[in-house]
């Protein structure tokens, strides 16, 4: 099928936007994306990896000192940082970890939906309530004290957090204590009432892309999600990226899904739904109601800019149809394996890979820490996980 490529420039509209800020725990994708639709990129990130400078105006580190928790930051101490900047943004985007922020006071746009929305949202155990009532497939969830009515085996995850670093299984009472003791003591922001257990399915897990305005959606593709590869990282459930498209017979029932999501809580922007495809059908795990880890290899895959429809759905413009797709695309996240500093062994030899996440020199990651992103496109699924292996394998060589 040929693929309907769209040329995308600053989007004007009703929404006059030339200066924007990114802010997120790690927002390297969605800054590239909104430099490459014509914007003026700003960005408060943790990491100030090496591409989010080059494609940025400016990018200001969330870790001011060594001393500060980024799950403690708090608004006063973003606002400074904003105020550090030599321009004020026309917009703000809320990414990963930042998505319940209310900045709703300040004068610019806020291009999210709004903090009461994606606080119950992201919140499993409300979210597992509401899907319930609608008639959606979704694991059986509770708070810890309900694991016997559950039943198990039990995933034990946080309510609130991502990317599956602090996923459990549970398949008996001693195992969900050992659990309770073990996550708090690996993140002590977290204690036992942030903690929920929920009906262990087996399946593969995907997740659906979609541009939304409020009431109505448009599914932008459909996406595998790399759960715990093990070439990828040591933990069972760490996010480890992406391959668009994700080919299924459940398409278009993961589609139709989505869109009943997004028209039921009112989302608006680039939102993403995320599946595990089990014998009985799909069966949603989480709504992540901002822009995606996806982004890279949906836009990869479909050539459009998804920073340019999340902008242009805050006018109430929607794609017209459903985007083909040009070629798989892969995002692989690459964690260490053991202690690493990166140095200019590493430079040296990305220079030819399609890398991103780039660390600055002198990065220092602990095993299961995460290190790079590896992108690469092709003609088939097969096509691109070999290349992905194979930029795995050459930094894995590296001393």
């Amino acid at each position: 099928m040929l693929c309907r490529r769209t040329v995308h420039t600053n989007y004007k509209g009703a929404i006059f936007l030339e200066n924007v800020l990114v802010l997120g725990y790690s927002s390297r994708n969605i800054a590239c994306s909104a430099t490459k639709a014509g914007y003026n990129v700003y960005a408060i990130d943790a990491f100030c990896d090496m591409d989010l400078k080059e494609n940025t105006v400016a990018c200001q580190s969330l870790l001011t000192d060594e001393s500060i928790d980024i799950k403690n930051i708090d608004k006063k101490t973003i606002l400074e940082l904003i105020d550090n900047f030599d321009v004020y943004p026309d917009a703000v985007v809320l990414g990963s970890g930042f998505e319940e922020l209310d900045l709703g006071d300040l004068s610019c746009k806020i291009l999210n939906n709004d903090p009461v929305t994606m606080k119950q949202v992201s919140d499993k155990s409300f979210l597992a309530k509401e899907l319930e009532s609608l008639g959606i497939l979704h694991p059986r969830s509770g708070n810890v004290e309900e694991a016997d009515e559950i039943g198990y085996p039990l995933m034990v995850k946080p309510k609130c957090a991502g990317g599956g670093r602090l996923n459990r299984i549970a398949h008996n009472e001693d195992d969900l204590n050992a659990i309770m003791e073990e996550i708090p003591e690996l993140d002590p922001t977290l204690t036992s009432g942030d903690i929920m257990v929920q009906e262990f399915l087996s399946g593969f897990p995907a997740s659906v892309s979609l541009i939304a305005d409020g009431s109505r959606a448009v599914p932008i593709a459909a996406n595998e999600q790399l759960i715990g590869v093990p070439w990828l990282s040591g933990l069972p459930f760490a996010y480890c990226g992406n391959i668009t498209p994700y080919r299924t017979p459940y398409t278009q029932q993961m589609y139709e899904i989505s869109e009943k999501i997004a028209s039921e809580f009112g989302l608006i922007g680039s939102n993403g739904v995320d599946f595990l495809l089990t014998d009985t059908g799909p069966v949603v795990i989480e709504v992540n109601a901002r822009l995606q880890g996806s982004l890279d290899t949906v836009e990869m895959a479909t050539g459009f800019n998804l920073f340019d429809l999340h902008v242009q759905s805050f006018d109430g413009i929607l794609p017209e149809d459903i985007p083909d797709i040009c070629q798989y695309a892969i995002r692989a996240v690459l964690y260490a394996d053991k202690a690493v500093t990166v140095d200019g062994s590493f430079y040296e030899m990305i220079r030819a890979e399609s890398i991103a996440d780039i660390p600055a020199p002198g990065y220092q990651a602990l095993p299961d820490d995460p290190v790079a992103s590896i992108l690469a496109a092709g003609t088939t699924r097969e096509d691109v996980m070999e290349k992905a292996l194979n930029i795995t394998y050459r930094i894995r060589k590296l001393p």
